[in-house]
């Protein structure tokens, strides 16, 4: 199934007046640009709402009477459930028995019905599966499917949109929905700009795999980027981020936390721990020195508000 840059343009006609367009901020650091796409502040809290509105509302009607499944680990849920409460449709989804409250909560606030698993030692996919094919309900995937890279990659559009002369975009890696659509869109925007992913080093599935040249999996990751923990980039998603990217960045838990905490008082962004990993990655001078006018995807900003107030402490 190929994937192009007329997808993501589609998709932007299909979100357009569903889906908020965040606002960019500007932050000067080291004598480097960054230009914020504050997806923190999407309707949901995450970027998560472009792929998931996409994909929701391409169905029929009949397909909606259905209703729709998702797994996640926070951020995709409520994005699936906000999509669907806005398309009148019944939204399930399946989600880690550990995953953050806010998130949980979250979801909950947009009507979704939630079924709690084990990550360590059960299948959220096949969990999925078994219920949809109870309901004959459509499954909502969180970053392997055409409709929602294109929705994600909407963000990109966007930014590049409001900001031109960018020298390179970042944004993070987790199953690599967001940097597929950012990498089709940006190519052909404005093939010039150089591409970046950003991983925590206890979720390095996507640059192991770089590595190897073919798809590597982790075990579950402890990483507090919860929203980076997939254990291995898209079957989709990962050969469009080989052909694209220059180079994946890896950042340590106290890079992360740094970035959090400056993010907070030096920009007054609140951001989650797996939206604050590109910023790391630029603070802590992960990417080559000749760039200087850098365009990031803030991902999301549903963080727990005692984990934030650990890392502000």
């Amino acid at each position: 199934m190929s994937i192009t840059a007329a997808a993501v343009l589609n998709a932007a006609e299909r979100i357009r007046g569903l889906v908020r367009r965040t606002p960019v901020v500007l932050a000067e650091v080291h004598g480097l640009e960054l230009y914020l796409k504050c997806e923190n502040l999407q309707d949901g809290g995450s970027f998560k709402l472009r792929g998931a509105t996409n994909l929701v509302r391409s169905l029929h009607a009949d397909a909606l009477a259905k209703g729709v499944m998702a797994y996640s680990s926070g951020n995709h849920a409520a994005g699936v459930a906000l999509a669907a409460q806005r398309a009148g449709a019944k939204a399930r989804v399946v989600m880690p028995h550990d995953a953050p409250k806010v998130k949980v909560d979250n979801t909950a606030s947009f009507g979704a019905e939630i079924i709690s698993y084990n990550r360590f030692t059960e299948d959220r996919e096949a969990i999925c599966k078994a219920l949809a094919a109870e309901t004959g309900a459509t499954i909502i995937p969180p970053f392997d499917h055409v409709l929602t890279i294109a929705g994600q990659g909407t963000a990109a559009l966007e930014l590049i949109e409001e900001v031109p002369g960018l020298d390179a975009l970042i944004a993070p890696l987790g199953g690599g929905g967001l940097m597929a659509g950012c990498c089709l869109i940006t190519r052909h925007l404005n093939p010039s700009i150089r591409l970046f992913g950003a991983e925590p080093e206890l979720a390095n599935d996507t640059w192991l795999s770089f590595q190897a040249g073919e798809h590597r999996q982790i075990p579950p990751s402890e990483t507090i980027a919860d929203g980076l923990r997939s254990p291995s980039p898209g079957k989709l998603t990962f050969p469009i981020m080989k052909d694209h990217l220059e180079a994946i960045a890896l950042v340590t838990e106290d890079e992360i936390r740094a970035a959090v905490r400056w993010l907070a008082t030096k920009v007054h962004l609140v951001v989650e721990p797996s939206g604050a990993v590109p910023v790391a990655a630029v603070l802590h001078g992960k990417l080559p020195p000749n760039i200087r006018k850098i365009g990031v995807i803030v991902s999301g900003g549903n963080i727990e508000p005692s984990q934030l107030a650990e890392i502000l402490a």
